[in-house]
C-alpha cells in the first residue's frame, strides 16, 4: 500500500529476499542454491584451514572471486544438466568442488555434486569430531556421535545465546526498569510456527517485487547490503545474485552498495565489525 513516505535508504543485514536462492530440499528441481552456497562453503573451509596450501595462502576475497565465477558459471551449468552430465564433466565438478570446499571427492560424488548445508556443517571437520555453525561457520561444536549425517545443534546459535539473554534481561530490568516473570526467548519456535505463507503457496517466498517498486518510485533511493562471508543461513552470494536480478536500469545499480564482513550472520558480535 502506498503511504506517501519516501525512504532515503534501506540497510539490509544478513538478508534473504528470495527463498528460491536458499531452498535445497526440492531434490533435483532447484539447483540454484547449491551454486550460491558454494562461496560460503569455500570461505568456511579457508577459515578452518582445510584447503590446499595454494588456496590457504591467498587473500580471502581474491580466493572467493574465483569461486564465485565458477559457482554461477561452469558449476551451475553442470548441475543444470542433471543426469545427462557426462562422466568427464562430472569428474571435473567433483575435483573442483572438493578443491574449493575441503570436502573429500567421494563425499562430493555421493552427494550427487550438490552439497546440502547441514551435511556440510557436519562433514567439514568430521575427522576432528567437530561440527561448524550454520549462522556463523567459525563456531565449532561437538556432537554426541561423530557418525551422524547432520549436527545435533548449531554451535553458533548455542554459544552466543546465553550472553544475549543475560544482556537483554540486564538491560530490561536495570536500564528500562521493566519487571516481568515472563521468559525472554531469543529464538521462539512458537512465533516462527505462526508465520503465514498463504500468499506464496506452491511457490517461493519472494520480496524482491516491493524493493523493485521502491527503486522505480524513488529515484534517490539507496540500499546498503551488509553480509558476512561465514553466514551459512543467508549466504552472501545469494544476496548478490538477488540484487543483480531485480530488473533495474543499469544506472540504478550504482545506488546499491555492499558491505562485506569477515563474520557470520550476526556480524555485530565482532568488535571489529561494530
Amino acid at each position: 500500500m502506498w503511504r506517501g513516505i519516501a525512504l532515503n535508504g534501506i540497510s539490509l543485514i544478513s538478508a534473504v529476499l528470495s527463498y528460491a536462492t536458499l531452498d535445497m530440499w526440492a531434490i533435483g528441481l532447484n539447483d540454484l542454491p547449491y551454486s550460491l552456497f558454494l562461496p560460503s562453503f569455500a570461505a568456511t573451509a579457508w577459515y578452518h584451514k582445510r584447503l590446499s596450501d595454494a588456496h590457504q595462502s591467498r587473500d580471502l576475497t581474491d580466493f572467493l572471486a574465483e569461486v564465485e565465477e565458477y559457482a554461477t558459471g561452469d558449476y551451475l551449468l553442470a548441475l543444470a544438466k542433471g543426469d545427462a552430465i557426462s562422466a568427464e564433466e562430472r569428474s571435473d565438478v567433483i575435483r573442483r568442488v572438493s578443491d574449493y570446499t575441503g570436502l573429500e571427492p567421494r563425499f562430493v560424488d555421493n552427494s550427487n555434486l550438490r552439497i546440502q548445508i547441514m551435511r556440510f556443517c557436519k562433514e567439514l571437520l568430521r575427522d576432528e569430531k567437530r561440527t561448524v555453525g550454520r549462522l556463523d561457520s567459525r563456531f565449532t561444536g561437538v556432537d554426541t556421535l561423530a557418525v551422524t549425517e547432520t549436527p545435533d545443534v548449531d554451535p553458533s546459535m548455542v554459544h552466543p545465546g546465553a550472553p544475549f539473554t543475560a544482556m537483554v534481561n540486564d538491560y530490561l530490568r536495570d536500564a528500562l526498569k521493566y519487571e516481568s516473570d515472563l521468559n525472554y526467548e531469543g529464538m521462539s519456535r512458537t512465533v516462527i510456527e505462526k508465520w503465514k505463507y498463504d500468499s506464496v503457496r506452491n511457490g517461493y517466498l519472494d520480496t524482491t517485487a516491493p524493493l523493485r517498486t521502491a527503486f522505480h518510485r524513488n529515484p534517490h533511493l539507496k540500499v546498503l547490503v551488509n553480509y558476512g562471508y561465514y553466514d551459512l543461513a543467508t549466504p552472501y552470494y545469494a544476496m548478490q545474485y538477488t540484487m543483480n536480478h531485480l530488473g533495474l536500469e543499469p544506472s540504478r545499480h550504482a545506488d546499491i552498495h555492499y558491505a562485506p564482513y569477515e563474520a557470520g550472520h550476526m556480524m555485530y558480535i565482532d568488535d571489529a565489525c561494530r
